[in-house]
């Protein structure tokens, strides 16, 4: 099994983990970056690296690009063309803003879908939609083994 199987099957075990700010609990709270970060734990081991304590906002009134930043020190940037299950996925929510959503592509294609954690859902298997689509910034994949 590759690493991005293996990545989508932690994933999916989420499902259901409702959403909480800053946690990364599988089954009792984790908001984008805690699936993220659960789904590290459960596939390579240990964290890289502990993340601060971080707003909702995630830098935006600052225009910092932190998550991003983290990507690049963590993972490796995936190639157009080159997208497969398990990669991360990073979103700009809007116009301007910085970027400060993850996912986890589960399904490539036609009918790809990604695995998140967002307010007022918990972790979920969404479509990934033209919407969604248009606002990844940035595609990464897990390193093949922890760092």
């Amino acid at each position: 099994m590759s690493v991005g199987e293996d990545v989508v099957r932690a994933a999916r075990d989420w499902i259901g983990t409702p959403y909480v700010h800053q946690a990364s609990a599988k089954g009792a709270g984790c908001d984008c970056l805690g699936l993220l970060r659960g789904v590290w734990r459960d596939v390579l081991g240990s964290e890289p690296e502990q993340p601060p304590a971080y707003s909702m906002d995630w830098s935006e009134p600052q225009g910092d690009e932190a998550l991003w930043r983290a990507a690049r020190r963590h993972l490796r940037p995936v190639v157009a063309g080159q997208e497969g299950p398990g990669d991360v996925l990073l979103f700009r929510m809007r116009d301007g803003a910085v970027a400060k959503h993850l996912g986890l592509a589960s399904r490539i294609g036609p009918a790809g879908s990604f695995i998140h954690s967002y307010t007022g859902h918990g972790v979920v298997e969404s479509p990934l939609s033209e919407p969604w689509q248009r606002r990844i910034v940035a595609r990464f994949a897990f390193p093949e083994e922890g760092l």
